[in-house]
């Protein structure tokens, strides 16, 4: 049902991106790596990354997003999502799509309702829904703000919280508030289109996924400095 549903928005977008083409409505793209950083606290050095690309017009877009993290030659998990995008406000888009979760011993796959956009105070707002063909329900909050010292010296503090309906120990996932992220990166615009950061990094696990994580002798809290850089084209 879902992927119906999905397929009819997406179908509907692409009609009205066709009318669009033919009027005052040039098709535009843009590329944004928003972090691709190392990071180092506990003799590991994790490298992460956090990307989207979207093309498309005004009102309907299409978007590609990616994020992950990569730790000693392997990948610990990585999260990829295609999206159809509708501007329903001038400030807010409705997005809906399809996303992959790959972890060390499991994929999952789930159908993606979202709105993306700048809440009051500009604070830059990601609210997603994920529905799992097995019943899973997950939830994302990603929240960040910019802080300008200068037009080129900006402080970005940023928070994500995860979400879930109910346990998964094959990919180590417990019910309710399963994780929170915490970061603050101040970065150098050396030119608007690329900037190198530092900054930290706190992250903690909750509830069963803490517990899912130490047994398996994994930490359920992290801290660690980051450095990286910022681009987009």
């Amino acid at each position: 049902m879902m992927k119906k549903v999905i397929l009819a928005v997406m179908v509907a977008g692409l009609s009205t991106t066709a009318a669009a083409s033919s009027n005052d409505d040039p098709l535009l793209f843009k590329v944004m790596i928003d972090k691709f950083e190392a990071g180092f606290g506990d003799g590991s050095t994790p490298l992460e990354w956090d990307a989207d690309a979207w093309a498309g017009y005004d009102l309907n877009k299409f978007w590609f997003k990616t994020e992950g993290e990569y730790v000693d030659g392997e990948t610990e998990e990585a999260d990829m999502q295609f999206l159809y995008s509708r501007a329903i406000t001038p400030f807010w888009d409705f997005q809906v799509g399809c996303r992959r979760a790959f972890y060390a011993d499991a994929d999952r796959d789930y159908g993606v309702l979202a709105f993306k956009g700048l809440a009051p105070y500009l604070f830059e707002v990601d609210a997603d829904l994920f529905i799992g063909s097995s019943g899973q329900v997950g939830a994302r909050l990603d929240a960040e703000y910019e802080y300008m010292f200068t037009q080129k010296l900006i402080l970005s503090p940023e928070i994500e919280m995860n979400f879930y309906s109910k346990d998964d120990p094959e990919i180590g996932i417990g019910s309710g508030l399963a994780d929170m992220e915490l970061g603050l990166r101040l970065r150098y615009e050396i030119r608007r289109e690329f900037a190198p950061y530092i900054g930290v990094n706190w992250s903690q696990k909750f509830g069963q996924t803490a517990d899912y994580a130490r047994n398996e002798g994994e930490d359920t809290s992290d801290t660690r400095f980051v450095a990286g850089i910022r681009a987009w084209l």
